[in-house]
């Protein structure tokens, strides 16, 4: 029996037997889209957006260019640097992220975290993002983050990946 409240946090290795096996050099790899969408703490959608990737890996070392679109009109672009360390651990950077990303794979699942900086009217906010990524098939993959800041919500941000859009 478990009681509510004594759950622990889910790991990564949590989902180590489940299928299909992810593989972020092979997911991360040519063009991709994504759809996402952003909200507050008390779930209101706050921003829409997609996301135009072209992903490419030369070894353990990869490139993923994101080009974000909102619903807006606003525009901004990601480029993350990721490097494969073996077992399942990669590391990135990006120009607006504060020092190096850390994640891991097991099974279908990654889950890394990396604190960003967030322009916010007119300031710049470092916030911290728990995110992770679950592989539903060959061309989707799902994607929850978590944004937080001194330990407390903020909000959250959804996407759907999809290969070969």
């Amino acid at each position: 029996m478990t009681l509510p409240g004594c759950s622990t946090a889910p790991q990564v290795s949590d989902y180590r037997a489940d299928l299909p096996l992810l593989d972020l050099r092979t997911y991360f790899n040519g063009k991709l889209k994504a759809h996402g969408m952003f909200s507050d703490r008390s779930g209101k959608v706050l921003r829409r957006f997609v996301v135009d990737m072209n992903c490419r890996w030369e070894g353990n070392n990869g490139v993923l260019d994101e080009q974000f679109v909102y619903a807006d009109g606003t525009r901004e672009r990601r480029i993350w640097r990721m490097t494969h360390l073996g077992e399942g651990r990669y590391t990135g950077r990006a120009d607006d992220v504060v020092g190096e990303a850390r994640g891991t794979v097991a099974g279908n699942a990654f889950q890394w975290q990396y604190t960003l900086k967030l322009p916010v009217d007119g300031r710049v906010w470092e916030v911290d993002f728990d995110d992770w990524m679950f592989l539903i098939d060959e061309r989707i993959m799902l994607n929850r983050a978590v944004m937080s800041k001194f330990g407390i919500r903020l909000g959250e941000v959804q996407l759907a990946f999809t290969r070969g859009a």
